[in-house]
């Protein structure tokens, strides 16, 4: 099975005054289909770094990430195409826009695509109904909770059908009940859509949730001891 993500020794630095900073080094990553990995990690760790050059809003120093066998670097590559269809992200946030509701907000990426408008109601309803929003599609953010509107950052994220999900510290922003609630769903989503997704995260509770557990320090991906405390 080819993987969806596969990253091969991937650095990325940074020159500064004070000289280069060196904020992933040497990471290697294949990521399959329906598979949740959780990376750990302290702030400052390098995750982030590697999150953003995922999902292509940054470009390594040195080495080679793939998604559905593109190279993202590559000069050819579309990558406004496959940002747009294969790639989606998670933040800490919502990121929803004020005044569209819950359903407007969660089509925006189907209208950037010109979607039919026929399949892209139907995606939203759908779309809905996965997150557990079916009876608020016409609230706006500021009528929902913090969770909610995180799970129409969810839908939002999901409704295209990515083949690879990134989120950055999803349930940074939110109560420990309600980060539970958002740790479940998208340990489901990505099991039952077949999703390959990374989150980056220093939450012990979505480790638990993964297939599988890494460890980030100072730019360095490594297996994660889990008889340890992360």
């Amino acid at each position: 099975m080819t993987a969806v993500l596969a990253a091969r020794q991937v650095t990325r630095s940074f020159s500064l005054p004070s000289g280069d900073v060196h904020a992933v080094r040497g990471v290697d990553l294949e990521v399959d289909a329906g598979e949740l990995v959780v990376i750990r990690g302290r702030s400052g760790s390098g995750k982030t770094t590697l999150l953003t050059m995922f999902g292509g809003l940054d470009r390594p120093t040195s080495g080679t990430i793939e998604v559905d066998g593109v190279d993202l670097a590559a000069p050819q590559t579309d990558l406004d195409a496959l940002l747009g269809a294969r790639i989606a992200s998670i933040f800490q946030t919502s990121g929803l826009i004020p005044v569209l509701s819950a359903a407007e907000n969660i089509e925006v990426p189907l209208r950037i695509r010109r979607m039919d408008p026929r399949e892209r109601d139907a995606r939203v309803v759908s779309a809905l109904e996965a997150v557990g929003l079916a009876g608020h599609a016409n609230q706006r953010p500021a009528e929902l909770s913090g969770g909610q509107q995180q799970r129409v950052g969810i839908a939002r994220a999901l409704v295209m059908d990515p083949g690879l999900l990134l989120a950055d510290e999803p349930t940074g922003q939110l109560d420990s009940e309600t980060g539970v609630q958002i740790m479940d769903l998208i340990a489901d989503l990505v099991h039952r859509r077949g999703t390959a997704a990374v989150v980056a995260t220093h939450d012990p509770a979505m480790a638990a949730r993964a297939d599988r557990v890494l460890d980030m320090h100072d730019g360095v991906l490594k297996t994660a001891d889990l008889s340890l405390a992360p």
